[in-house]
């Protein structure tokens, strides 16, 4: 139960209604995180729009490794909501469990043995705690290990939206799991 009043889909109108019915053509229903916005329903609908950009990147980055820094992001920042359905998606995505076991034990930490993975999730785990330690030798490091400039880009804009989702989430109370079914389909189409 957030700490703040939220509008049930069964009495959303105009731009409300719009953004709950256009993430429930994917689910059923819009998400808890989307309600969370209800009171701003302009702000429901550029969350919408942002996750859908920021998900669709034609970046070189795997979806395991997006979606991974990710799961770091949202482990840092304390954000069981966020980190429940990530932990879903991350053996579709061919994860291996000992990694997610990883980086749920110490997402600080994380090291798998793959230097370009455990590149990334260092930066991934440094943008979420200390963004301002981040220099530009951390991006030298994503380059020496394959990323490319875009790839980069993908990198910050993946690991910024789930700092700023986190802290939403975190603020107002949103400390539920989600919903398997809604971990891999959230995304409007």
């Amino acid at each position: 139960m957030p700490w703040i009043k939220t509008i049930d889909p069964s009495e959303a109108t105009g731009l409300l209604k719009e953004a709950y019915d256009w993430q429930a053509e994917r689910l059923g229903e819009p998400t808890e995180f989307t309600i969370l916005g209800s009171l701003y329903p302009e702000i429901v609908m550029e969350r919408l729009r942002l996750y859908r950009a920021v998900e669709g990147c034609p970046s070189g980055l795997a979806p395991g490794e997006r979606q991974l820094a990710a799961y770091v992001a949202s482990m840092m920042n304390g954000t069981g909501h966020c980190a429940s359905g990530l932990r879903v998606k991350l053996p579709t995505l061919d994860v291996p469990q000992a990694t997610i076991d990883a980086v749920t034990r110490d997402a600080a930490n994380v090291r798998t043995g793959d230097e370009r993975l455990d590149t990334i999730l260092r930066y991934a785990a440094r943008l979420s705690q200390q963004p301002i330690a981040v220099t530009a030798d951390d991006v030298d490091s994503l380059r020496s290990v394959g990323l490319d400039d875009l790839d980069i880009l993908d990198l910050n804009d993946i690991v910024a939206y789930y700092c700023y989702i986190n802290r939403v989430a975190n603020g107002l109370g949103l400390l539920t799991e989600i919903p398997a079914e809604h971990a891999l389909s959230a995304l409007p189409k």
